[in-house]
């Protein structure tokens, strides 16, 4: 069996406590490195940024394995084209891709442009030594989860090798929510079982991505089914932000607006570990990546007083303890 590795790394908008942009650039890096369970920053930065990030990365021996960016098509090409290049300068071996979900016109996007821009984007990571990964992500193309493979049939056929990011917080928080199922007209592929939430279910949508080695690239950021609203912070209309992040430990008093119970965070781990066995034994990858990203925003954990960074680490520490045991359980079965 080829020897496999598992890379752990944190997004940038996880190194801080309850207040964004309370660290500067060389304190989030030394933060990070001093933690002592982080294998790389993800993080692709601004143009006018790029030399700092270079110098923080290279003064704390933090490598910037990962990034990503969102785009919109017919807008963001050159973008994406630029982001690539300056990811394979810094020396990330995966971009995430987030494409909005619908066009400045207002147009939702079809699979076809969708498999086209992922062409592209192969065609241009592979130039520049970075693998393009398209997210699994509320407001994109992929919201409706049945896309994923439609679209990666249409890649394939061409003969190029179809990677994804697997976010599956936006899978699990959908259980159980008929409101957010009804994006995108998904809620009917659910009731006639075509697309299974459900991780323990047989067929489980992330499952099935997993099993077709479309994940490439995860995000690790814990979710409950039918997560709670976040009361704490709302959008411009007044609605509550979305629920797709669940804190990974108990919150302390006065840390969190909802009641906590570690048994909802099962579904959100069952995925990891299917992703973990997968990779124990997948031919194909020797290396994985996997970014956890607790993050501030109001869909997430934005208004939180429970430190977001902390929570980072008791994911980060919580995979690697996954891992070296179902690793050695498949590679040195009875050691």
């Amino acid at each position: 069996m080829t020897e496999k590795t598992l890379l752990i790394g944190i997004v940038e908008a996880s190194v801080m406590h309850a207040e964004p942009d309370e660290f500067d650039l060389d304190t989030r890096f030394g933060m990070v490195k001093a933690a002592g369970v982080f294998d790389y920053f993800d993080k692709t930065p601004a143009p006018h940024l790029i030399w700092d990030y270079y110098k923080a990365s290279r003064t704390h021996n933090l490598p910037l394995t990962a990034g990503g960016f969102y785009y919109f098509l017919n807008r963001d090409e050159k973008l994406l084209d630029w982001n690539l290049r300056i990811a394979g300068d810094l020396g990330s071996s995966v971009h995430n891709v987030q494409i909005i979900s619908h066009d400045l016109k207002g147009r939702l996007v079809t699979n076809q442009q969708v498999a086209e821009a992922y062409l592209h984007a192969a065609e241009q990571g592979a130039a520049n030594g970075v693998t393009p990964c398209f997210e699994v992500h509320v407001n994109m193309w992929s919201e409706h989860f049945g896309r994923v493979a439609e679209v990666a049939r249409l890649v394939e056929a061409r003969g190029v090798k179809f990677c994804m990011t697997l976010d599956h917080s936006h899978v699990i928080f959908k259980m159980d929510n008929p409101q957010q199922q009804a994006v995108q007209g998904m809620d009917a592929d659910i009731a006639s079982g075509a697309i299974v939430l459900d991780p323990f279910s047989p067929g489980g949508i992330c499952q099935s991505w997993i099993d077709a080695g479309y994940v490439r690239h995860m995000h690790a950021r814990a979710a409950a089914p039918n997560g709670p609203p976040n009361l704490w912070d709302k959008h411009p209309n007044g609605d509550p932000g979305r629920g797709i992040q669940y804190p990974f430990i108990e919150p302390g008093p006065g840390e969190w607006h909802s009641p906590w119970d570690a048994k909802n965070l099962e579904p959100w781990k069952e995925v990891v570990r299917q992703f973990l066995t997968h990779h124990a034994t997948d031919p194909e990858n020797p290396v994985a990546t996997i970014s956890t990203e607790f993050i501030p925003f109001t869909d997430y954990g934005g208004g939180a007083r429970y430190s977001q960074f902390e929570h980072s680490i008791a994911c980060a520490k919580w995979i690697r303890e996954e891992w070296n045991r179902i690793y050695s359980a498949i590679a040195r079965p009875g050691a």
